[in-house]
């Protein structure tokens, strides 16, 4: 039965919805704004865990899905929610690999939330799909490939690049992995796998690659490792070993895959080293460049990846250095053929005849409704330019840098390597389990919000140095913090 407004209209007549939309989003800007500056100065907990149950009923929850009229109350309901958010503006927010949003890509967001544009299809969302385009002909210049085709340059016979922004890094690894499946074994896609098929990746690899090689048929244990050095990084001079063990069983390297950077240290592989072997080798070169192929827009920090135009495909998080939301990530291919290659279907109700107007990315990618993620992306350039982005960037990983020598300088602690990007990695003692407890007790503690990772079997502290607002004293800070939480550690941290 529908409700009756005091007008007498339906909840579902056009004025009465536009009018939640206006008394809610007043309501909802101005908290968000409160939240935006107190997280910037640094006020309250980074992290306020609480009991999912507990929480659960102090949101209402179950009592609002049942009665509606939340539209009333939603500014008074979202400062209980902002309450129990992981503030990541905040200075002190230090542990996860998650961007900042530069504040107008919200904006993004609430367009897309309200137009709902599944912009895969180009009569969908032309708008978006063109904006997505240039978007990603932006990252394929940055990383030396050649630009997309326009739709009237078809018969063009110059090459061209392509690639597709895709809901994660997960899933922009394997649309990767499917074109070089493609390569390797054409007839896959119809016929299933063949069991002859390995990917090379170093064991610092993000398990998305695992996961993907177990979706698309090869199966987990088809990911062999590539040798590294005590720092996890790909010892390039290992493939040529590698890849005449895997021909002497009788298998195929599928696809080399090479990490820029390592999810869990911040370093870089060797690209140019790996790529120039598997150019001469004939093997697809994957490079999972999630979180630090931003610093391709860097001119100081893009030397990190020289040798990436070597590579087959190339995947970037925009939600992570390029200060977008989640999510956003381009996959991209040197050869368009590729992409196009990755995926075959057949659907009468949306594949019939060539769009001359504008391209459909639904060709490209495993979603068939997609958000319009060239939206963030734009937003986030057309707030503050490419220099801009540039000069982030550098900022944060310059400011990671210091931070590492403020570390070292403190008796009892260590940093194993000098970070390369904006991760860093650290301890105080050498009890690996001391390192967990540090952190455990920092996460109830809530002002202070760092990681922790292992590297060559050894237990770190871990900082992503992604807020703007982090400086010198808030890590100074954090280490006066770790000494007291190891002094009252049973025994004390050596």
């Amino acid at each position: 039965m529908r409700r009756e407004s005091s007008a007498g209209q339906t909840e579902f007549d056009s004025e009465a919805s536009t009018g939640r939309l206006e008394r809610g989003g007043r309501q909802v800007l101005d908290a968000l704004l409160r939240y935006l500056e107190e997280s910037q100065a640094g006020r309250g907990p980074v992290v306020r865990l609480r009991p999912m149950a507990e929480l659960a009923r102090e949101l209402r929850i179950r009592e609002w899905m049942e009665s509606g009229g939340l539209a009333n109350s939603i500014g008074t309901w979202l400062e209980t929610y902002l309450a129990s958010t992981t503030r990541l503006h905040h200075p002190c927010s230090l542990a996860h690999q998650v961007g900042v949003p530069e504040p107008l890509t919200a904006l993004a967001d609430l367009i897309h939330g309200l137009t709902n544009n599944p912009m895969a299809i180009y009569e969908m969302g032309p708008a978006a799909a063109t904006i997505e385009y240039c978007v990603i002909d932006w990252m394929l210049g940055l990383a030396g490939w050649p630009a997309q085709r326009w739709p009237d340059d078809r018969a063009s016979g110059r090459p061209h690049g392509a690639g597709v922004l895709t809901h994660g890094g997960s899933l922009g690894n394997l649309t990767a992995l499917l074109a070089a499946r493609a390569a390797a074994s054409p007839q896959a896609w119809d016929e299933g796998m063949r069991q002859d098929l390995v990917v090379l990746a170093p064991k610092a690899s993000h398990y998305s690659i695992s996961r993907a090689a177990s979706i698309i048929g090869l199966g987990r244990c088809a990911v062999r490792n590539i040798p590294v050095d005590t720092r996890e990084v790909l010892m390039p001079d290992a493939l040529p070993g590698l890849c005449r063990q895997v021909r002497d069983e009788g298998l195929r390297v599928m696809a080399v895959v090479a990490n820029a950077c390592a999810t869990s240290t911040g370093l870089y592989d060797p690209l140019e080293e790996t790529g120039r072997f598997c150019r001469e080798s004939g093997l697809w070169f994957h490079v999972d460049g999630a979180h630090g192929a931003s610093a391709l827009v860097s001119p100081r920090e893009r030397r990190h990846l020289r040798g990436v135009e070597l590579a087959d495909s190339l995947v970037w998080d925009a939600h992570k250095m390029l200060r977008t939301s989640g999510l956003a990530t381009a996959v991209l291919f040197r050869d368009e053929g590729a992409l196009g290659r990755a995926f075959q279907e057949e659907a009468s109700y949306l594949f019939y005849g060539e769009n001359g107007d504008g391209i459909d990315l639904i060709h490209r990618t495993v979603e068939c409704t997609k958000a319009a993620l060239g939206l963030k992306v734009f937003f986030s350039l057309a707030a503050v330019g490419q220099d801009g982005l540039a000069r982030y960037i550098e900022s944060q990983c310059g400011r990671t840098r210091r931070f590492a020598e403020l570390i070292r300088r403190r008796p009892g602690f260590e940093c194993p390597f000098d970070p390369q990007s904006n991760v860093l990695c650290f301890r105080y003692g050498a009890s690996n389990p001391r390192q967990i407890a540090i952190r455990d007790a920092l996460l109830r503690d809530g002002r202070y919000h760092i990681s922790s990772t292992e590297v060559n079997g050894e237990r770190y502290l871990r900082l992503s140095v992604m807020s703007p607002a982090t400086e010198d004293g808030n890590i100074e800070g954090l280490l006066d913090e770790i000494e007291r939480i190891a002094a009252s550690l049973d025994p004390p941290v050596r």
